[in-house]
């Protein structure tokens, strides 16, 4: 069995649309994987489902062992601390340092009164302190999070997802927001942690020249289905007019212009 097995998986919703129509795959500890297709291709969707937030139709996710499917919502709850998540919004407390939103991705592991007053273990410090090292922001570690720029906090997100100890990151868009050489430097930095601690990492991302020289491996999804699984070297042409129906191995230009840092 893979370390991540996901079955059949198919979401719809009430109102009949069906955002996951028969998702099966397979991933190992320490893969990153790239999942793309256009905007409502189900991408976001499968993330979610991944990490419980999303409530499957039919089908089965089983992580490291564990079904995920089959868990209520306490063994849920449980059961993420072990799922690092890195959202496009950054996700970060902007009135507390930048340490103690790192420090956040040990809640999961904090019980009773020591969770409630924010207190954590120097163990526990160690290694957030460590983790802020790892992406090049050990010297911003007292500020507070809205003095940093949108490439340095999602460099923060990384940091916390991994102060998890997490088995699977899922990283939604994670760089959408970032013009290029920020983006290029937030994956740069979550590719070298996560193969370094042997951590499975999904990425939905939409930038196919990032996705190529950062992931081992691509998963392209349209209208709610997988078109293509493979190596980076054989995402070819005719794989990307699968995925989006058109020509886009070559992003455009407006698809690399700068946006908001």
């Amino acid at each position: 069995m893979s370390f991540l097995e996901i079955r059949g998986l198919q979401v719809i919703y009430p109102n009949g649309f069906e955002a996951l129509k028969s998702v099966s795959l397979a991933a190992e500890a320490g893969e990153i994987v790239g999942i793309v297709g256009s905007s409502g291709a189900g991408k976001s969707t499968l993330l979610r489902c991944i990490n419980g937030l999303e409530r499957v139709t039919a089908g089965k996710i089983i992580l490291d062992g564990e079904d995920i499917t089959s868990m209520d919502e306490k063994q849920l709850q449980r059961f993420r601390r072990h799922i690092g998540f890195i959202w496009q919004e950054y996700n970060l407390v902007d009135r507390l340092p930048v340490l103690t939103n790192v420090l956040m991705g040990r809640l999961g592991h904090t019980r009773g009164l020591p969770s409630l007053f924010g207190y954590f273990s120097p163990a526990e410090r160690e290694v957030a302190v460590r983790n802020l090292e790892r992406v090049n922001l050990l010297e911003r570690a007292r500020q507070r999070a809205d003095q940093l720029s949108g490439g340095e906090k999602q460099r923060v997100a990384v940091a916390r997802a991994i102060t998890q100890e997490p088995k699977i990151i899922l990283a939604d868009e994670p760089v959408a927001s970032l013009d290029l050489n920020l983006a290029h430097q937030v994956l740069s930095d979550l590719s070298r942690v996560a193969r370094e601690d042997n951590v499975l990492t999904l990425i939905c991302i939409h930038q196919l020249d990032l996705a190529r020289e950062f992931c081992d491996r691509i998963i392209g999804i349209a209208q709610g289905c997988v078109v293509f699984d493979g190596p980076v070297t054989k995402f070819s042409e005719d794989a990307v007019v699968r995925v989006y129906g058109i020509n886009r191995s070559r992003p455009s230009e407006s698809a690399l212009a700068p946006q908001v840092a």
